[in-house]
């Protein structure tokens, strides 16, 4: 087995793993609840509202305030959801996995034995042997 057919297997693995299959059904969860799309949908149009209040030679500073009052109590409704707090919890074990498998594949990229290193948990300071910061 080459080292892409191995990378593929990895992949495999990744998807049978508890924190993919979390995610996935969260994110079905998420874009199956209306309440939730809806206020998405909302937040978006906000903000693009903002965006072109922002592109106004002559702004409204009473109606930047109005939509920033607003865009940020739509976001505190999204954040709150059950949904999203489900969601949100499974995005953040997966990327925290993914990123973990990335930092080992650097370590050994970089010449550690595959068989001991450990990915960090925390930001060292230094990029040469980080998977990205989260």
């Amino acid at each position: 087995m080459d080292i892409m057919e191995m990378t593929r297997e990895l992949g495999k693995a990744l998807q049978n793993d508890d924190r993919f299959i979390a995610y996935n059904l969260a994110k079905q969860a998420n874009d199956n609840d209306k309440e939730l799309q809806d206020l998405i949908n909302s937040f978006t149009n906000m903000q693009n509202k903002l965006s072109e209040e922002l592109r106004k030679e002559d702004k409204d500073g009473e109606a930047l305030k109005e939509l920033d009052r607003n865009i940020k109590a739509t976001y505190n409704k999204i954040m709150s959801n059950k949904n999203m707090i489900v969601f949100s919890a499974a995005q953040k074990s997966l990327e925290s996995l993914v990123q973990n498998i990335n930092q080992i594949i650097t370590m050994c990229a970089n010449g550690e034995d595959p068989e001991t290193c450990q990915p960090s948990t925390g930001c060292s300071g230094s990029c040469a042997t980080c998977g990205g910061c989260s």
